[in-house]
Parts: structure tokens; sequence; C-alpha cells
């Protein structure tokens, strides 16, 4: 991932608590698939 995809997906207008917990989820999601992409582009840690 970009640095710009990832600053604008952080910049998304949501609560800070679900904005840190979109991004742990994506990140496992990821890590177990062994993949670059989590399959929910546009959210945080996608």
């Amino acid at each position: 991932m970009s640095a710009s995809a990832f600053i604008k997906n952080m910049s998304a207008p949501m609560p800070l608590r679900r904005k840190i917990y979109l991004v742990f989820r994506n990140m496992v999601i990821k890590m177990v698939h062994r993949q670059t992409c989590c399959g929910h582009p546009g959210e945080p840690g996608c």
C-alpha cells in the first residue's frame, strides 16, 4: 500500500476508535490469508 492510499484511508470520516479497530482487523486478515489486500478496499489498514 502506498503512503498516499494509507493517508486517504485514514482520513475517512469515522470515529478514531473505529479506525483503529479496522486497521487491526484488516491487518490480521492480510496476515492470515498471506495477501496484500484484506478484501475491503478503501477501509483503514487495507
